[in-house]
């Protein structure tokens, strides 16, 4: 087993490139490392969990692009490439008042607002978006000519699934998840039409771009259990979701499900889905015990193991961090990480450890 180097922050002949740091505008000098393949070609084989050479990172081995951020009019989603300073109120591409809730950096229907009183009227007043409505050529030009590196992921973040589409035309989680109960056929009818323009949109993307990977994002539970039941899953949720998933994979793009909350329960049927990861939230499942029981069947991306959102760590407490992050989510593949830490230092040491000590790793579980 090779012993890979891990270059002190900008020592003389370190190999560097500029990058961004995730969801900010900072650029900052990072590691370049001498790769055996491309991020992408090793992607694939992190997404098959067959051989990978290192853990990919969201901020190098990736291009992110978010589906608001791509198209030129009206606001579509949440504009986190805003930075806002204050809460502001929009209107998303359904028609729903959103508010942008600065402390939470996300955005929620609009308090005292809803698009739909009674699911069963969804046809008569939901006007689902037409894509022709928006230019998508040139954004998608731009990129491909400005900024595209054809050995990286492409990934594009579609934005909401069914529950978080049916909840925010409802105007909130009480009342979809009553609609969930008492009016199953409307429910169904509508996420029925949902996955049709969710394919729709999947066919555009893919016509414009060489995507490798596409994520929803569908919150299904509290930090305490999941919103609704796994017979609620079986018989109005699983359908929708999975015909747009298929869609997704008959593209040859991988598929990465959003979850937030604790939906411990349904890790089966996210695997029956088809999907290749989950992003899943920390503080509500035990992503760990996850990986080692459903590890050889879904991927997991998360950000570094035990790292705390804005907690101080010393660049050796950071290492170790990363080491533990290595050794438990890296058997095997399956894996990639987010990296978020703005300190140019302390990513410049994360960076490293995370490439270099994951090519070793790789090779002592390949017995290479």
């Amino acid at each position: 087993m090779m012993k890979y180097p891990r270059p002190g922050y900008l020592e003389p002949g370190a190999a560097t490139e500029k990058a961004k740091v995730l969801f900010t505008n900072i650029q900052t000098q990072i590691p370049k490392f001498e790769l055996p393949v491309t991020p992408k070609e090793n992607f694939k084989r992190v997404a098959a969990r067959k051989n990978p050479l290192w853990i990919p990172n969201s901020m190098t081995d990736f291009h992110n692009l978010m589906l608001q951020d791509i198209a030129d009019g009206r606001q579509i989603g949440a504009d986190f490439g805003r930075l806002a300073k204050e809460d502001y109120i929009f209107t998303d591409w359904f028609g729903v008042s959103m508010k942008w809730v600065v402390s939470a950096g996300g955005a929620i229907n609009t308090p005292g607002t809803r698009l739909l009183d009674d699911i069963c009227d969804w046809e008569k007043t939901i006007r689902f978006p037409v894509l022709s409505e928006w230019d998508w050529q040139t954004k998608a030009d731009a990129f491909l000519k400005n900024d595209y590196d054809p050995g990286r992921v492409l990934q594009i973040d579609l934005g909401w699934g069914c529950i978080q589409r049916l909840i925010g035309v409802l105007g909130g989680y009480t009342e979809g998840m009553f609609a969930l109960a008492l009016e199953p056929e409307a429910v169904r009818a509508f996420l029925s039409r949902f996955a049709e323009h969710m394919i729709e949109v999947v066919d555009l993307l893919c016509s414009l771009y060489p995507v490798n990977l596409m994520t929803i994002h569908d919150d299904w539970g509290t930090e305490k259990d999941s919103f609704f039941s796994p017979r609620m899953m079986e018989e109005l949720i699983f359908e929708p979701t999975k015909r747009i998933v298929d869609h997704i994979k008959s593209k040859g793009c991988a598929f990465m499900l959003h979850s937030c909350g604790n939906i411990t329960r349904f890790i089966p049927y996210m695997i029956d889905l088809g999907a290749d990861f989950l992003q899943i939230q920390r503080r509500a499942v035990d992503i760990p015990a996850m990986k080692l029981k459903y590890g050889d069947k879904i991927g997991f991306n998360t950000g570094i193991e035990g790292a705390a959102p804005g907690a101080l760590y010393s660049k050796d407490e950071l290492l170790q961090l990363v080491r533990d992050t290595i050794a438990l989510y890296g058997w095997g593949g399956g894996f990639f990480a987010n990296i978020f830490d703005s300190d140019p230092e302390k990513l410049w040491a994360i960076l490293c450890e995370l490439y270099a000590g994951s090519r070793e790793y790789y090779e002592a579980e390949q017995g290479k």
